[in-house]
């Protein structure tokens, strides 16, 4: 299964406390994270070998082993069991261990992959920009698959009807054409236009914004917005926010947003505050179509020229073999 050989996010990194294990869920694989003695993180299949309790309810040691909640079995952070306390002279032999699962921190987030892949983590730009904070927004956990997410996120037409007063308005729901063309992890979106009674948290008029969207990964994207001069009390305000999904099953999916904005001064949870409006408005939306798998073939559904950008959605996914949360 391509989706088996991707990234995805699991946890916030802050969410993984130095001795305590931490049980999560991707690709219908329950997952435990912890850290060894040296603040590293580490994921193994939440399943011990010797009897199949879950790890997720043990303990890691002071030597930064996790140990089983059941009979005591530690295993290193390859997975390998390293002591059985009813046998203390025993050296386990390379069979006995748990099945390892890579893990690494980037964006605010802990990110596994259940098998071996060639392919990066998805690449958000603006994490490199020091003019830009940032800050994450969730966990969301939301009954819809993860590709409905990301074309919920991609598509514009919407927003004078699910955000109406804050994105969009009802009196101007017009989209102009705007481009859009494959790239090697998905596809980019330029010169998408919308007009927006509150675009941020500090609009004081409303303004003709231009966004640009940008798919990195089959279940990530980024958007940036840039609105009209002299619509907000921040000069120069710009904004760049990234949509990460771990599909925890074909139909539910755990949503963060990575946000990048020209703001040092507000504090997180104002900040968090304007993208938790808007997401939530947009959930029981997701969480109310049917069928929840997006489908790939285009004749499933109805499209117009309003609908490029989640029309090449669908033709990358299909492209690219993905088979999760799609049909």
């Amino acid at each position: 299964m391509v989706e088996s050989t991707l990234w995805h996010p699991v946890a916030l990194s802050e969410a993984v406390a130095a001795q305590a294990p931490l049980a999560v869920h991707v690709l219908e694989q329950p997952v435990v994270l912890w850290r060894d003695d040296q603040g590293a993180v580490h994921a193994l299949a939440d399943q011990c070998p010797h009897r199949g309790a879950r790890l997720s309810l043990g303990r890691v040691t002071p030597q930064g082993r996790l140990e089983c909640p059941y009979h005591g079995w530690q295993f290193a952070a390859g997975g390998q069991c390293t002591h059985v306390p009813a046998l203390p002279a025993f050296v386990p032999p390379p069979t006995h261990c748990a099945r390892h699962f890579e893990a690494q921190e980037a964006h605010g987030l802990v990110w596994v992959r259940i098998a071996p892949g060639d392919q990066g983590l998805p690449v958000f730009t603006a994490e490199g920009d020091a003019r830009l904070r940032k800050l994450n927004c969730g966990p969301y956990d939301v009954a819809a698959s993860a590709p409905r997410i990301i074309e919920n996120f991609l598509d514009m037409s919407h927003f004078g009807f699910v955000h109406e007063g804050w994105l969009g308005s009802r009196e101007a729901t017009a989209i102009g054409d705007y481009r859009v063309e494959p790239t090697p992890t998905g596809l980019l979106a330029t010169g998408c236009k919308a007009w927006q009674p509150q675009s941020n948290l500090h609009s004081t008029a409303a303004a003709q914004v231009e966004y640009t969207y940008e798919v990195t990964a089959p279940y990530a994207a980024v958007l940036t917005k840039v609105p009209e001069a002299g619509t907000t009390a921040v000069d120069g305000w710009r904004e760049s926010i990234a949509l990460f999904i771990c599909p925890v099953t074909p139909v539910r999916s755990r949503v963060w947003f990575r946000l990048a904005v020209a703001d040092f001064d507000s504090p997180d949870d104002k900040l968090q505050a304007f993208q938790h409006t808007i997401f939530t408005q947009d959930q029981p939306v997701l969480e109310s179509q049917t069928p929840q798998c997006l489908p790939l073939d285009l004749r499933a559904e109805l499209h117009t020229a309003a609908d490029k950008a989640s029309s090449a959605y669908r033709r990358f996914l299909r492209q690219s073999g993905i088979t999760f949360g799609v049909c």
